[in-house]
């Protein structure tokens, strides 16, 4: 049957080329449409251009003219009839199926990857020419450039990821400009109490002025711990120098292999001069510091500068002159000593009750052990002890934690006559803790909390007497403790080490008499001081500032007045432990004497943080004082 003849009209930018071939190809297998070609909903989007009326009336009026057309080539080429979207050969008939046949020739002409016959083609092109002569409304009339941009569009699949990526790269881009680094000028006292600071402020910046160098050169000069700071604090500004060339652009923190700091190190290479009150002197080094502070403020409008001091002092005079101030919190182990671990837990009424089913128990060594299972469990930590008063009592100490399952050891009791260490017998609960740990020879590291009186020291010497003197474990005991005064400071003192150390060990001479006291000696005068020049001679006192590059052996080493090293001391001492060697740390972090710590910031509270978990270390926290009712009351209300 000949074909049907058709309207001509000149070709518009919008139709896709319609020359008939001279020859037409033979009939191939097509490819399912899923396959080759872009879902049908996303290229109808692109191509049709006109309101869901218009698009109605366009499928009805290309109805007759694709029927006609599919008729056609189906009598001459059966091969080619239409197809449905899986690849299968299907009728005309329905009008359902005709009105979605020329959107997808459609769209897939204007992609560039359609395989079916010229017949399709010419259906296409003449639907979109009757749609055009169609008395549907129309939208408004696009430029010519936006109407052919449209029929050279890529896949849609690549600008649908492209618009979808944009608007989360503004808002990263938002995000950094809302919040710019900020710029922290450093007061000279942080730099003295912690030589790496310049490295603790992450992504921000840091700023020196040239009075904190000047203050720098002024305290490199000794053998205290803060001229060793500054020397440290000097050789790290001079490493970040010989690795940049220009040091006005600023020095990358990150140069020296902390990868943490990556902010910018700048310091002050011109004169700055704030606008500061003419009552403040200017001549004094911290209102120097509060000038260029105000004038970096008023440079860096766009920018936060913050003053990082610890002087208290310094941060309210920049308060008041309207510039922002703060603490150094990095070196704070915890922000409210309330928080630090006690070493002690008390069990709920209804313990046995939901950790009592399958319960196992065994004996080892004189020692009774339980393995309990319930969701406290989770809680516990190696070594922790555990208390539960009432009709069960239970006082033991966790050995191994894992998951809900806890492994439970009793203790010996040292509160009763014949479990008395060199004379001595717990007062109290918390004293009994702190004596299984003392005498635990596998426990290396033992720390010790309380208020005065509580008995520290003096559970401290027993346990190292017994142990040096009875079951010879140890070989002698070492004390030490750093020399900060209460009041002020009574200058030089003649004689040897031991003998410098003598006024600081007052405390070792008072326990040392309560001791003897104790021993039971018998024998009159001659024979109690034969005893305390015995005991005398298995204990040795030494100087903190001789201990870097020691190593002890066998050693039972007391560190008393813990609370007043920094974090970097007690590391110094804490590393001096050589094989079989016990350390003991004592303090109370409410009786700080140097200057710049805190309770957050004490090398006591440090290794009690650090330690906690460790299967070879303990700590307990005293809570009685035992000394006297008079000491008792003082503590609790004055």
């Amino acid at each position: 049957m000949p074909l049907p003849k058709l309207p001509v009209r000149p070709a518009t930018i919008l139709d896709a080329p319609a020359k008939a071939p001279t020859h037409r190809p033979a009939p191939r297998k097509v490819e399912p449409i899923a396959a080759i070609a872009p879902p049908a909903p996303v290229a109808e989007t692109q191509e049709t251009d006109v309101t869901p009326l218009a698009a109605q009336a366009q499928t009805q009026a290309a109805a007759p003219a694709a029927q006609a057309a599919a008729a056609a080539a189906a009598s001459r080429h059966p091969a080619a009839a239409p197809k449905t979207a899986s690849g299968e050969a299907r009728p005309a008939a329905p009008q359902t199926a005709t009105k979605a046949a020329p959107q997808k020739t459609a769209a897939k002409t204007s992609t560039g990857t359609s395989t079916d016959t010229g017949a399709n083609t010419r259906a296409s092109t003449d639907a979109r020419a009757r749609t055009s002569a169609a008395p549907a409304p129309q939208p408004a009339a696009q430029p010519a450039a936006a109407t052919a941009a449209k029929d050279k569009v890529s896949p849609p699949a690549a600008p649908a990821v492209t618009a979808a990526a944009a608007p989360r790269s503004r808002r990263r881009g938002r995000h950094v400009a809302d919040e710019p680094r900020k710029l922290f000028v450093l007061d000279t006292n942080v730099l003295l109490h912690d030589p790496s600071s310049l490295f603790r402020f992450q992504e921000h910046d840091v700023y020196l002025p040239m009075m904190t160098l000047e203050e720098l050169d002024h305290h490199k000069k000794g053998m205290s711990e803060v001229a060793r700071n500054a020397r440290q604090v000097s050789r790290s500004l001079d490493g970040l120098m010989d690795v940049t060339p220009d040091i006005t652009q600023g020095m990358a923190l990150s140069a020296l292999g902390n990868k943490d700091a990556s902010g910018m190190l700048l310091i002050q290479t011109t004169s700055m001069e704030g606008a500061l009150p003419p009552s403040l002197p200017a001549a004094k080094a911290d209102n120097q510091i509060l000038g260029v502070l105000k004038a970096l403020q008023d440079s860096r409008p766009e920018q936060p500068v913050v003053l990082v001091s610890k002087d208290v002092n310094m941060r309210l005079k920049a308060r008041a002159l309207g510039l922002y101030a703060e603490d150094y919190f990095n070196d704070q182990v915890l922000e409210d000593s309330d928080l630090l671990y006690t070493g002690l837990l008390q069990l709920p009424e209804n313990f046995w009750n939901k950790h009592g089913k399958d319960i196992e128990s065994w004996q080892q060594a004189g020692t009774t052990y339980y393995r309990v299972h319930g969701p406290l469990c989770s809680q516990f930590t190696v070594n922790q002890f555990v208390f539960l008063d009432g009709a069960l009592p239970l006082h033991a100490r966790v050995k191994e934690v894992s998951g809900k399952t806890a492994v439970l050891a009793t203790l010996r009791d040292h509160s009763h006559g014949k479990n008395n260490v060199w004379g001595i017998t717990a007062r109290n609960r918390e004293q009994n803790f702190a004596l299984n740990l003392l005498m635990d020879p596998d426990c290396d590291f033992v720390s010790l909390l309380g208020q005065a009186g509580t008995g520290k020291t003096l559970l401290a010497l027993a346990a190292g007497l017994a142990q040096v003197l009875e079951t010879k474990r140890y070989t002698e005991i070492i004390m030490t403790r750093i020399t900060v005064p209460v009041g002020d400071d009574i200058g030089f003192l003649p004689g040897t080490e031991e003998e410098k150390m003598q006024p600081w060990m007052g405390a070792l001479d008072d326990n040392l008499e309560v001791l003897h006291s104790t021993s039971g000696t018998n024998g009159g005068d001659w024979n109690q001081n034969a005893t305390l020049d015995l005991i005398r001679s298995h204990i040795k006192v030494k100087s903190l500032n001789f201990m870097r590059g020691r190593t002890f052996l066998n050693k039972y080493l007391i560190i008393d007045e813990a609370q007043n090293l920094t974090p970097k001391q007690m590391k110094t001492l804490v590393t001096r432990a050589g094989p079989g060697t016990k350390v003991v740390c004592l303090g109370n972090i409410a009786q700080i004497d140097t200057p710049y710590l805190t309770e957050g910031s004490s090398g006591l509270t440090y290794v009690v943080d650090r330690f906690k978990g460790w299967p070879h270390a303990g700590h307990i926290t005293l809570q009685r004082g035992e000394r006297s009712r008079l000491a008792d009351y003082a503590g609790d209300v004055l």
